[in-house]
């Protein structure tokens, strides 16, 4: 992420401490699927245009600009998105890295922690992170 990213986030939401977990940052930026549930049966909508559009735009150039570099690279992160363009398409890629990127700001915001790119063997927040992809 920027400067002007991790400016104007930390600007709309603080340390973050609003949220309970990444997803629901992600969800009030409207970068996830709407849900709707009804009968123990989850159905999951389209991604809105309601939430905080300014922070949203500058999410999805960062992705834009991951996405784009990493063609070749080897890294775990470059490596999703690579697959995650051939499986689903450039756009819901963009918005998927977006939301990532999102959470993973959520993550260092609230633990006050300064962000690393690791092998998520071995980085607390790519761990975290991981671990709640899981539950």
């Amino acid at each position: 992420m920027g400067e002007t990213t991790a400016t104007a986030l930390v600007a709309v939401i603080g340390n973050g401490h609003d949220f309970k977990c990444g997803r629901q940052l992600a969800a009030w930026l409207d970068l996830v699927p709407s849900q709707y549930s009804s009968g123990g049966k989850m159905r999951l909508g389209r991604i809105t245009k309601a939430g905080d559009a300014y922070v949203r735009g500058l999410l999805i150039m960062g992705a834009r600009a991951v996405v784009n570099a990493a063609k070749g690279k080897t890294d775990s992160l470059s490596l999703w998105a690579t697959s995650l363009v051939e499986r689903r398409g450039y756009w819901k890629a963009m918005v998927a890295v977006a939301a990532k990127n999102a959470r993973m700001a959520w993550a260092v915001l609230t633990k006050g922690e300064a962000f690393k790119m690791t092998s998520p063997a071995s980085s607390p927040l790519a761990l975290l992170y991981f671990q709640s992809r899981r539950r």
